[in-house]
């Protein structure tokens, strides 16, 4: 009898055991695992759709905001809407199943708002110092003079004070921070609810301010246009740069570069007999799309040889040449990249790869909000329809797939016996951000306004971080009635707001070794969280 029950003990056993690891099904259908490689390739696939949100989000806000240029739209809604990734992972972290279980995936959410935050101001920080370094003269960077190598003190990256203004609107914004821990800090706990409703309505008007405030001053809604803008011109520079590299084609003074040209010239010339026939300038105009330009291939080398062959040879020399790209370029400067429908124009539209570097040498990005608006209205439609249609499919995506990747990084916390703090704070920065990329081209041209840019994109982020994310954050807890148990959390936030804030608010030139400091306070705030929490126990 005895032996007879020890089968149906361990079956109960097995059963037990396949009940622990059991795992359930977001919305029924999503896969879910518990195994530690099953939660890794489910993160990876999540995170990569979260991702796509992010860079639906991003692109349709750019779109958007070239065509009805700034305003109400480019200062309150688009902000709110780049954000939108990190907000609804911070929603789902909370929002469903138990009260005991929000309060178990509530470190996933504290991990991504920290991890966002000490990611762009450590590691993407100092990188983009890196990438963008030059000599340091007179206490300022030189735009593209790189002779120091990796000098701590003589290289480095300048901005301008505008960038100083939002590291300072960063810093005030970690002030909601600071107003949730006071109770913990004062050891006051039965005012907890209050600070955390106090810290709630103070993120709430931070944010209104924010958004106002950029309505309000047009500088940084030009800055995000500048910005938006310069990574459509640098695409289609790469592009180019794919089929053939030839220099600049202007030079410091702003005026054509004869002797780029004339390397162009010996590139396109194949037999080397000094003028370029129909057949070798076919070679100049490989890749250019001329279906928007109403012109096939053949008609686009007729007129390029018209407008070239000055002695109507058939032939173009060097110098006819020469003069020819220098005419264009002349064009594309005094239009600032804008063209109408005559047939004239149709001509300086052929090398719009010549137009897009000659406003990059200039930079010429546009400040003015009549300057984005096209003259072709159906274009302007078409353009509307598909940034809509990106926002709405970032959207959906970011509310579908927000609550699986919260948890499959609960279960894969749960499968190592890692803390589902680390985790979010190391991986899920990356799932919601589509800017690193661009960021460090940006500051790869190693230049004072793309600098800029990038830098007041990265404070921008930061503080929309810290008052839109952290609403919803503070929100989740005060309505679901949950514990505040994040002192060390809070406190790394702090400090790499305040320290990075503090530096970026008051000087403009940042030499290379502050990019060691910067890199060097990510793993700083891991293994403070690590120390305060799991050596001290003071969360």
């Amino acid at each position: 009898m005895i032996i007879d029950l020890i089968p149906r003990v361990q079956d109960d056993r097995v059963e037990q055991d396949l009940l622990d690891v059991s795992c359930d099904e977001t919305y029924g259908f999503l896969p879910c695992t518990s195994t530690i490689l099953g939660n890794v390739f489910l993160i990876l696939v999540y995170g990569y759709m979260m991702f796509v949100s992010a860079k639906l989000l991003s692109d349709g806000s750019e779109i958007l905001l070239q065509v009805l240029g700034p305003g109400i739209i480019g200062g309150l809604f688009l902000p709110i809407l780049s954000s939108l990734p990190d907000a609804a992972i911070i929603l789902a972290s909370g929002i469903s199943g138990s009260k005991e279980d929000a309060q178990d995936q509530l470190s996933v959410g504290m991990g991504l708002l920290a991890g966002s935050n000490v990611l762009l101001l450590t590691v993407l920080w100092g990188t983009c110092l890196m990438v963008g370094k030059c000599d340091i003269e007179n206490s300022i960077a030189v735009d593209e003079k790189d002779t120091k190598s990796f000098s701590l003190t003589g290289s480095g990256v300048s901005t301008d004070i505008w960038t100083s203004y939002a590291a300072r609107i960063m810093v005030i914004s970690v002030i909601p921070f600071i107003i949730a821990q006071l109770p913990e800090v004062l050891s006051s706990g039965s005012q907890s609810r209050a600070a955390i409703l106090a810290s709630f309505i103070v993120s709430m008007c931070l944010l209104i301010s924010y958004s106002v405030y950029q309505v309000s001053q047009p500088w940084i809604q030009r800055r995000k246009f500048a910005y938006a803008v310069h990574k459509r011109v640098m695409s289609g520079i790469l592009g180019q740069l794919k089929l053939r590299t030839i220099g600049r084609l202007l030079t410091d003074e702003g005026k054509p570069n004869t002797e780029v040209m004339e390397k162009l010239f010996e590139k396109l010339d194949k037999d080397s007999d000094g003028f370029l026939s129909p057949e070798e300038m076919r070679g100049l105009l490989v890749g250019i799309q001329f279906e928007e330009m109403d012109m096939n291939f053949d008609d686009a080398v007729s007129k390029v040889m018209k407008d070239f062959d000055i002695s109507e040879d058939s032939h173009i020399n060097k110098e006819e040449f020469v003069r020819g790209i220098s005419k264009w370029l002349h064009k594309a400067m005094r239009s600032k990249g804008h063209f109408h429908c005559d047939e004239s124009s149709k001509i300086t539209r052929l090398l719009n790869s010549f137009q897009r570097r000659a406003q990059q040498e200039c930079d010429l990005l546009v400040d003015q909000e009549d300057s984005v608006v096209s003259s072709d209205k159906e274009k302007i439609k078409w353009n509307v329809m598909k940034a809509v249609l990106m926002l709405l499919g970032g959207t959906v995506i970011a509310g579908v797939f927000a609550d699986p990747l919260v948890d499959s990084v609960d279960n894969l916390s749960t499968a190592t016996g890692i803390p589902s703090f680390f985790v979010s704070f190391v991986i899920l920065p990356f799932a919601s951000s589509s800017e690193v990329v661009s960021t460090l081209i940006f500051t790869s041209r190693k230049k004072l306004r793309t600098t800029s840019l990038a830098y007041s994109e990265i404070y921008g982020s930061v503080t929309m971080s810290n008052t839109l994310s952290l609403s919803v954050f503070l929100g989740l807890v005060y309505i679901r009635e949950l514990d505040w148990n994040f002192f060390s959390e809070v406190l790394i936030i702090f400090i790499v707001c305040a320290v990075m804030g503090i530096i970026a608010s008051f000087r403009t030139t940042f030499p290379l070794w502050i990019a060691l400091l910067a890199c060097a306070l990510y793993p700083l705030s891991l293994a403070m969280v690590f120390v305060l929490d799991y050596v001290l126990g003071l969360s």
